[in-house]
């Protein structure tokens, strides 16, 4: 387990490019992040003290997530670097395997994983509540920016203000209701305005409220009246008035009590606790609510469920009229009667939802804390998986440079983001459960990276696109035409008489093999899906006619290469079943609509070996013509070729030479 001088290295060059990738991406991350909050931070007048405060605790909070990213992007630029300047190809001619080459980065991966969950669990908590407490003190540093359309606002001390609409661009306030409180709720008074504007004083400590076209209304009762009772309230109406709110406008930070409750402020020890807490409230709450369900069903708090089981079977056997009941009242009774039964059937109706929504929100609580536990594991598990991901890449493209491996690590990003969200919405809303959740992306990836490891240690073709064309092409049926040139340098010449002996004899064999095969009749499934064989005979007779290509395409003459190329390229295995393993096979088909698609496919095919078959025999034909115009005078027959010894018996010895090479490979 040394380094080696290799390791290091290696190391020296993925420290480099980690160390710029991570300032890199963590600089991107801030600047996404920082648009969702700029409303927070723009005409607040906040010092750079208060601006470098938030800035630091941002990029603490953001650090998990770029460690992951820049592992990623760095390690496919080392590897590819070190591909396209063919040193991986000296470490691999040297005996070294890719494993051993990661197995120094391996090490400093892990230490980088070790160190991400010790952040999450440790530094990260207390640098999530500093952020957060920083920004609602920023929140409230302007109260008059910060007004919600349609919401009353508590922000300022003693006044919960509404504003039914506000103009970003003056200022503007319009449909203003403040509810102002002075000594006490006996005191209170409410103010009405068409429209206002609201400023900060020069010192700071006030805010300056100027209203237009309104009323006010205040209650005077705990005031001094003289013993006078007949004046209850005050009632003023005004066209322009100016009110000045108590309202500290310099930074101060915000308690910390309604900050420490959030999940992400806590590490793994303290969610654990707070869970064990959160399940037993939780379960408290339940048999609270079940016990008050017994009591409003029977209105007998000592029955058990046995009890209030046998009750409920008496009342459903007991057969009330209740109509005759109804009809004995009189007409005031009933309207009283079904006023009373609706407002209790709303006041049941209220009381579930009220409890509803209570429980969806413990329950809400409760799956946040588990999110958060299993996010720090999950951040953490991420750097191991995309090194996986982008050292096999590196390997196999073998570009450098910020160009393509850019493209593949923001394209892995959004593959893992997307899942990752996705994953954590699901799970929050209490649609997927939390750790299929939040494992979903580590499920997606996982397969991805071994993948990629398995081929590039074996010097696999992974993203060769001829690759994937002909794998499309042969599932489709589809392919190309013969290619035969002529030769401008021949070391061999064909031997005419006994390529012409082959395909005389090629001829005979596709005629007795139409004859007992009939391609024209539907196979039988069992055979085609579950019992194993391929067409021998097809294969033998499709290998002699490429031999015998090959031989004659050293030929001179320009007619005969014409005459060649017109030979169709035989599949010699998709008529008989559809994969070469039996167990392939097997499944597809078991799964009807699978199996039933090979099969229509497999008929396509058994057509078309017939028509290639006929293609053949007529091409051929020429073929031999050709070959008797150029070497013989006379026309030469199967018959007449076996007639003639010397060449009768190269024919032979050069099939026997063919079949000991077969049987040795």
């Amino acid at each position: 387990m040394r380094f080696k001088k290799l390791d290091l290295f290696i190391i020296k060059q993925f420290g480099l490019l980690f160390v710029g990738t991570f300032f890199i991406c963590q600089f991107v991350l801030m600047m996404q992040f920082l648009w969702r909050y700029v409303d927070e931070l723009i005409g607040k007048g906040l010092s750079l003290e208060i601006m470098a405060q938030f800035f630091w605790y941002m990029g603490l909070m953001l650090m998990p997530q770029a460690l992951p990213l820049a592992i990623l992007l760095s390690s496919l630029i080392t590897f590819g670097n070190l591909g396209e300047s063919s040193e991986l190809t000296a470490i691999k001619s040297a005996g070294i395997s890719l494993m051993q080459a990661f197995r120094g980065l391996i090490v400093i991966v892990v230490m980088i994983a070790v160190a991400s969950f010790y952040f999450q669990n440790v530094i990260g908590p207390n640098a999530n509540k500093s952020f957060m407490q920083l920004l609602l003190s920023m929140k409230q540093k302007s109260p008059e920016l910060e007004i919600p359309e349609g919401v009353f606002y508590d922000g300022i001390p003693g006044s919960n203000i509404y504003v039914q609409k506000k103009d970003l661009e003056t200022g503007k306030l319009y449909g203003i209701m403040i509810y102002r409180m002075t000594n006490s709720y006996e005191d209170a008074a409410i103010i009405l305005a068409d429209s206002g504007m609201m400023q900060s004083t020069a010192e700071k400590k006030h805010l300056l409220l100027t209203l237009w076209s309104g009323e006010w209304f205040e209650n005077m009762r705990a005031q001094d009246l003289a013993g006078s009772a007949n004046v209850p309230y005050r009632r003023e109406t005004f066209a322009h008035k100016k009110i000045v709110l108590d309202f500290d406008g310099e930074f101060n930070l915000t308690d910390m009590a309604g900050i420490s409750a959030d999940a992400r402020g806590k590490g793994m020890e303290q969610i654990f606790h707070d869970l064990d807490s959160m399940q037993i409230f939780n379960d408290s709450i339940g048999h609270a609510f079940l016990a008050e369900a017994k009591m409003r069903s029977f209105y007998l708090p000592q029955l058990q469920k046995k009890d209030s089981l046998r009750a409920m079977k008496e009342a459903a056997s007991t057969k009330t009229d209740f109509d005759s009941i109804v009809a004995r009242l009189s007409k005031d009774e009933r309207r009283s009667a079904v006023r009373n039964a609706m407002e209790y059937a709303q006041m049941e109706v209220n009381d579930l939802e009220f409890k509803g929504e209570y429980a969806k929100g413990m329950n809400r609580r409760v799956r946040t804390h588990q999110i958060e536990a299993y996010n720090k594991i999950t951040l953490a598990l991420s750097c191991i998986i995309f090194f996986f991901i982008g050292a096999p890449l590196g390997a196999i493209i073998r570009k450098g440079g910020l160009g393509v491996p850019v493209i593949i690590s923001v394209l892995v990003f959004i593959v893992y983001y997307i899942f990752e969200n996705s994953g954590m919405k699901m799970a929050r809303d209490d649609n997927w459960t939390v750790w299929f959740g939040k494992w979903i992306s580590t499920f997606v990836l996982a397969p991805l990276a071994v993948f990629f490891t398995y081929k590039a240690n074996n010097d696999s073709v992974v993203f060769n696109i001829d690759l994937y064309k002909d794998i499309v092409r042969r599932m489709l049926g589809l392919r190309g035409k013969r290619s035969v040139n002529l030769k401008e340098v021949i070391i061999e010449a064909p031997i005419y008489a006994l390529d012409s002996y082959y395909l005389l004899r090629i001829n005979e064999d596709i005629r007795q093999y139409s004859v007992r095969h009939k391609l024209l009749h539907l196979p039988n499934p069992i055979e085609v899906f579950f019992r194993p064989g391929n067409d021998q005979e097809i294969e033998r007779i499709v290998k002699e006619l490429e031999d015998t290509i090959e031989d004659l395409g050293n030929s001179k003459d320009k007619q005969l290469i014409v005459y060649l190329n017109d030979y169709p390229l035989v599949a010699t295995h998709a008529h008989t079943r559809p994969f070469r393993r039996k167990w392939l096979n097997v499944i597809t088909g078991l799964i009807l609509p699978v199996g039933l698609f090979f099969y229509l496919r497999m008929c396509r095919f058994r057509i078309r070996l017939r028509k290639d078959l006929s293609r053949i025999t007529e091409t051929t034909q020429l073929v031999v013509k050709r070959i008797n115009d150029i070497a013989a005078p006379a026309p030469l027959t199967l018959e007449d070729v076996e007639q003639m010894p010397f060449v009768f018996e190269l024919a032979r010895e050069a099939e026997a030479k063919q079949r000991e090479k077969d049987n040795n490979l």
